[in-house]
């Protein structure tokens, strides 16, 4: 079975539609259509999977998108703020060794070459991880978190450690030592959090895809609001050693990028795991397979206020878009446990107390 590709033009359009976009984002004459527009040629802009074909085929090498990511970088990230560090040098040379790698006939798979970067909460051996704290303003880890290790062997390309909300305890990317991310589609705009720096950074085409986390919704916040896509991966599927957490027992680390395949690329060279390896974009299950639940009452799950119309017609549409893909659609209950906040803050207290204590 297939379905016609959606671009992320048309998804654009069809969020705008429902004004889902325009909520978090803002999408319109915006900042980020400006750069489209004068930069329609630039390598940057293709998709994660064009990137890697077209690598692999050695028609544009590693070094060559990279020097591409950078230079938007230098342009942009003045003014979106996406990331904190960046390591130029580092990642030519990385570059330099998988195009070397590459040309010798030794092509790892679909990361290999291909330019992304990493929520700054995420361990990185020699490069900080701040966690956007100035208690962590000088932090210089030892060693990989694991999910770094994993993508290294696949080849991808490191570009540096992308802002976000501080400590990951917020949903706006708008409290960070060094400074807010801003939204590409509308510089006045969050661009959603915890992960704020990974959707601006994606959106904006800094890099071909990015890692994030995910407790309460800080991947998928700042997917909805940049207009990408994003992933929280069931429980154990995505080491999180190495990650500076919020609540060990919720915690997720997933991929962001801008399409649904280049998605699920990401997501493969993240894990071993076989919910990653059994993840094809270009191989959809068969609808049998696959049951939708849907939440009507969203008591629990929202503070009890009430969803905005927008929202909810936004939410209704794609149901209907996904119904022909699946072998059922059914309302359902989620159980949320009345003490769940107070488990996640206990976690983060535990983590946390020392520094507390040392720097109130």
């Amino acid at each position: 079975m297939s379905a016609p590709r959606l671009t992320r033009r048309a998804a654009l359009k069809l969020l705008a539609a429902g004004s889902g976009a325009a909520v978090c984002g803002g999408v319109g004459a915006s900042f980020l259509e400006a750069v489209e527009r004068k930069d329609a040629t630039d390598l940057a802009e293709l998709d994660l999977a064009e990137a890697s074909r077209q690598v692999r085929a050695c028609s544009v090498s590693p070094v060559e998108l990279t020097r591409a990511c950078l230079r938007r970088i230098e342009r942009f990230n003045p003014r979106l703020d996406a990331f904190i560090t960046v390591t130029p040098e580092r990642a030519l040379a990385e570059a330099r060794a998988a195009e070397h790698e590459i040309a010798q006939g030794n092509w790892r798979g679909p990361l290999h070459g291909i330019p992304i970067a990493l929520k700054d909460n995420i361990d990185t051996a020699g490069v900080r991880a701040t966690a956007a704290s100035a208690v962590f303003e000088s932090r210089v880890p030892r060693e990989d978190a694991e999910v770094v290790r994993q993508l290294k062997a696949a080849g991808a390309i490191f570009l540096g450690k992308l802002n976000m909300h501080e400590f990951a305890l917020g949903t706006t990317a708008a409290i960070s030592h060094f400074g807010p991310v801003h939204n590409p589609w509308d510089l006045a705009r969050v661009a959603g959090g915890s992960s704020g720096g990974t959707g601006a950074a994606v959106a904006a085409s800094l890099c071909f895809g990015a890692v994030g986390t995910d407790t309460g919704g800080s991947n998928r916040i700042p997917a909805a609001c940049c207009g990408v896509v994003g992933l929280k991966p069931s429980y154990g599927v995505v080491s999180t050693r190495g990650v500076i957490p919020v609540s060990t027992a919720f915690d997720h680390v997933g991929p962001m990028c801008r399409t649904v395949g280049d998605t699920a690329l990401l997501f493969r060279a993240m894990t071993n795991h076989r919910v990653a390896a059994d993840s094809n974009a270009e191989v959809l299950p068969t609808v049998s397979k696959l049951r939708l639940g849907v939440i009507r009452d969203p008591r629990g799950l929202c503070d009890d206020q009430p969803i905005d119309p927008e929202i909810k017609a936004a939410v209704e549409t794609a149901i209907g878009a996904l119904r022909p893909f699946v072998a059922e659609v059914r309302e359902m209950e989620l159980p949320h446990p009345d003490q769940l906040g107070r488990l996640i803050d206990f976690e983060s207290y535990s983590f946390h107390r020392q520094y507390l204590e040392k720097t109130p």
